[in-house]
Parts: C-alpha cells; sequence; structure tokens
C-alpha cells in the first residue's frame, strides 16, 4: 500500500491528538496532586510532653530557709548556689555565714552581708560580694584545699564560730549532696506530613 503526503499527515495528526490525550489523561491527576502539595500547609511534629527544667532543689531549699528566717537576701538564692558551683564550695556554706554574719542581710554595711574582713570589705553589690567572697574561699591560696569546716577555722578563728555555722548549714539542708534533677528531653524525628 502506498500513502500519500496528505493520507500521512492525517494519519499523523489523529496520532498525534490520540497521544496528547493519552499524556493529557496521565498528566492530569499529577498535576492536581501537585497543585495540592503546594498549597498545604506543613504539619509540624509534637513532641511527646513540654520539657520544663524544673528548679534546682537546692535553690528552693535555700529560698525557703530565708523566707522562714525573714531575710533580705531571699531573691538571691539562685545566686548563692551558682557561685558554690563555681567555686567547688559546699552550696549551704556562703548562706550560712550571711546568717551568722548579717542575719541573711538584715545588718550590714558596705554591702558585705559576710563579715569580710571584719565587715570593713566594701563591695559595690551584695550580689558582687557573694561573687567575690565565694570566688575567695574556693580558690585563693589560703582557703582553696580545706574542706568546709578548715575554710570556716580560717575564717573566723573563734572557737564557737564553727560550730554555729555548721548547725545553721545544718538547719538548711542535713543533706550535702543534694543536686538538682536534670531530664532529658525526649524527641521525636523531625518529619513533616502534607495533607
Amino acid at each position: 500500500m502506498h500513502f500519500g503526503y496528505k493520507e500521512l499527515r492525517t494519519r499523523v495528526h489523529l496520532s498525534s491528538k490520540q497521544l496528547m490525550v493519552a499524556i493529557g489523561l496521565f498528566a492530569l491527576p499529577a498535576t492536581l496532586q501537585l497543585d495540592k502539595v503546594a498549597s498545604a500547609e506543613p504539619i509540624l511534629p509534637k513532641l511527646n510532653t513540654p520539657v520544663t527544667p524544673s528548679p534546682d532543689p537546692r535553690t528552693v531549699r535555700l529560698a525557703g530557709f530565708f523566707s522562714r528566717l525573714h531575710c533580705p537576701v531571699l531573691n538571691l538564692a539562685q545566686d548563692f548556689i551558682y557561685e558554690a558551683d563555681a567555686n567547688h564550695l559546699d552550696w549551704r556554706l556562703l548562706p550560712s555565714i550571711s546568717v551568722i554574719e548579717s542575719g541573711g542581710g538584715k545588718a550590714y554595711k558596705n554591702n558585705n552581708i559576710f563579715g569580710w574582713n571584719n565587715g570593713a570589705q566594701f563591695f559595690p553589690t551584695i550580689r558582687s560580694g557573694i561573687k567575690e567572697v565565694a570566688y575567695k574561699l574556693g580558690r585563693s591560696p589560703l582557703y582553696k584545699n580545706r574542706d568546709s569546716v578548715g575554710k570556716l577555722r580560717v575564717y573566723n578563728p573563734d572557737g564557737n564560730y564553727v560550730q554555729t555555722v555548721v548547725s545553721v548549714m545544718n538547719r538548711i539542708s542535713p543533706v550535702i549532696n543534694l543536686q538538682p534533677v536534670r531530664r532529658a528531653a525526649i524527641r521525636q524525628p523531625q518529619t513533616y506530613a502534607f495533607e
């Protein structure tokens, strides 16, 4: 059989139309699906439970102790704990000294609630006094390699001073190693779902 140009053109035209219809039938659902995906809002993953850091039990215990004694340094409980940790001190030592020396900030001069240098030492703020006294008790050669009782004997050589401060330390907490609770966050892998 012999086909002419006109008949070939008609057959190619008819075949291309059929091909275009077939392609359209396959492409239309994919195009609609892509439009739907593009307009969808991502669904963000949810954590199992919100993680809220629990407060340091030492800070809670110290704040409660200061509150019962009506100490003005109540709002500095976190600073006492932080500086004790930073300078490797028993967390109860500095607050106990402040209670003995100034009633926990009730009677002091020069922002010196510890009676440092017989009360003559000036500190710009009470917070800076906590920081400096903690640093000296923890790191100066005079105090560095001593336990809390040894530090107190050097701090004030009076015979009853050590017993008095240790008594206050035990009233704050009989537990020395009261450590903060650390919780790990439980996370799900990040996935995004599209509707």
